[in-house]
This record gives C-alpha cells, structure tokens and sequence, in this order.
C-alpha cells in the first residue's frame, strides 16, 4: 500500500515539474510589478489578509477554493471539489481570462492578455509560502 501510494505521489510530482505547450517561467520582480493590477482585491506577505478576494500567499499548489476564511463562489468551490490545484498551468489559463476558465467565478477581473505578464506573476507569487513568508 505505502509503496503504491508513494509511487503515486512521485509520479505527480514529476508530472507537476513539466511545463505544458505554454513555458512558465517568469520574472518574479517583473510580476510584483504586475501583480499591482491584483493588489485591489488580493494581497501577499506576512499578515495578508481576504479582500475582495482571497489572499493569494501559497497559492501556488494550493487547492482552488481552500481559504477557509474567505467566501468563494459555487463555481470555484465546485472547481476545488473536482480537485483544481493552481499549478502555474491552470494559473496561467486562469488569470488569462477569469471568467472562461471558471465560469461563475466572482472574479470580476477581465485577465492578463500577455503571457509574459501571466508568466511573471505566477513567478512573483510563487515566492510566498502559505504562512506569507518568502520562498
């Protein structure tokens, strides 16, 4: 069973390693930049608190819809149900347009049309750990 389980775990774990069609990789000092346009509604780093929508610290494999705290819509509950994790893959589509991605999203942002952009954030958040602190 231990083995069969841990050959599993491996198993997505390298999965999760390989980029799609689509390299992410960004510039994390280029996506704080960016993320400005987040900065609204969402927040980082030590002590970052629920806005408008949910903070954004460890969401980098983290499952959709897992703050505890914060008041998703069915739709994106729905997503986390059906076992979304925000890899920088589904980030990417997600934060291109919110909307397409998870119809019935609350998200009112209409996305990050450059993939640069995209790429750059994703690699500024995955800087914070789930505690807020820095990678």
């Amino acid at each position: 069973m231990f083995v069969k389980m841990f050959s599993t775990v491996c198993l997505l774990a390298m999965t999760a390693g390989f980029a799609s069609a689509q390299d992410i990789t960004g510039d994390a000092a280029k996506g704080e930049k960016v993320f400005r346009k987040c900065m609204a509604c969402h927040d980082t780093g030590p002590g970052a608190k629920n806005k408008v929508g949910p903070h954004l610290d460890g969401v980098v494999g983290r499952h959709a819809g897992a703050i505890e705290d914060f008041s998703y819509s069915d739709a994106m509950k729905a997503k986390g149900d059906e076992g979304l994790i925000w890899t920088p893959e589904h980030l990417a589509e997600f934060l291109e347009k919110p909307r397409d991605y998870v119809n019935g999203t609350k998200m009112s942002f209409a996305g990050l049309r450059k993939e640069d952009e995209r790429a750059d954030v994703i690699a500024y958040l995955a800087t914070f750990k789930a505690d807020g602190e820095g990678s």
